[in-house]
């Protein structure tokens, strides 16, 4: 997306017929464009295509990887990533933080991983940012916390796999807006949920965004507002979970739904994962304009073209992730 700050119009570009849609908060109408803009479009096409087919496999990195406060693991299709700071209660520390998103950025440019599971060490999913990092700093240090957290979390939402939560224990304040902001979240029976900022001090202002989003305004300003802890149960009718199951079975359950999305042409999780988030903030007609050319676009691809004839014909697909 390129921004037009002056005209305040924001411009969605598709490869569809080289047009362009310009998409403003009066209108969304399309155009055909000029020679040099259509480069600009093949550019940030290419982008997404980098992430989907990105030549360097993890899977031959990560023997050059070293981490100190996460673990990195493939399984088959799968990456695995998991906090491991157990003795300080998987705290999101500004490190931490920061060895998440260089994982998921080169995850994101692995085309042989199709879906990505979060899951953590020790009893506690995660308590939030680490609080002896939030003492006596100046405002620069402050921001810097602040804006690598919400960078992370923009990052778990770009990447074109799924990110799947394996919640075994608690998570609150940061960690809490972790799940949340995860695509998916699947969490054991003993698991807990809280944003408790507002009980020392410090409003959960940033885990707000991703949990107004998921459970919406008034329990998302219930658990603001008192910092009360709620159980797997209510989090999952809530929204904020898909299941809940026992603790046993915690593993083995997140890693059956991520291996059968991992089933699924990754090229197409791409185009899902980002028109999904990409829709979902616009009005209704002007996320049926976008949908609409993103699905014809979907449909122009070989994997589309793969899927469908496999389906007439009663035969398994066979991805070439195009």
């Amino acid at each position: 997306m390129r921004n037009n700050e002056s005209r305040g119009v924001a411009f969605i570009f598709f490869d569809l017929g080289l047009t362009a849609f310009a998409l403003s908060r009066h209108s969304f109408r399309r155009f055909v464009v000029c020679r040099e803009t259509r480069m600009w479009i093949m550019e940030q096409l290419g982008r997404l295509f980098t992430a989907v087919h990105g030549k360097v496999s993890m899977h031959q990195a990560a023997c050059s990887m070293s981490y100190e406060n996460i673990c990195f693991e493939t399984e088959q299709h799968l990456a695995v990533v998991t906090l491991n700071r157990p003795n300080r209660r998987n705290a999101l520390s500004l490190e931490l933080m920061l060895e998440l998103l260089d994982c998921f950025e080169r995850i994101g440019k692995d085309s042989e991983l199709r879906a990505v599971i979060l899951a953590a060490a020790g009893k506690v999913f995660s308590s939030g940012h680490d609080l002896s990092e939030m003492v006596g700093k100046d405002i620069n240090e402050y921001r810097r916390i602040f804006d690598v957290c919400c960078e992370l979390m923009t990052k778990i939402q770009s990447i074109p796999q799924p990110v799947i939560a394996e919640v075994q224990g608690v998570a609150t304040a940061a960690g809490c807006q972790l799940v949340a902001t995860c695509d998916l979240a699947i969490a054991a029976e003993e698991a807990s949920f809280a944003t408790p900022g507002v009980r020392i001090g410090l409003f959960c202002t940033t885990p707000m965004v991703a949990l107004s989003r998921a459970i919406g305004r008034k329990r998302a300003l219930e658990m603001l507002l008192t910092g009360d802890m709620i159980p797997a149960a209510t989090a999952a009718d809530w929204g904020l979970l898909n299941k809940v199951v026992p603790a046993t079975s915690l593993r083995e359950e997140t890693r059956a739904l991520a291996l059968r999305i991992a089933q699924a042409s990754p090229v197409t999780l791409a185009i899902g994962k980002q028109a999904y988030y990409t829709q979902i903030d616009l009005d209704q007609p002007k996320a049926y304009a976008y949908a609409k050319e993103i699905m014809t676009m979907n449909s122009m691809a070989a994997d589309a073209q793969e899927g469908i004839s496999a389906f007439l014909q009663k035969r398994p697909a066979c991805w070439v992730g195009k």
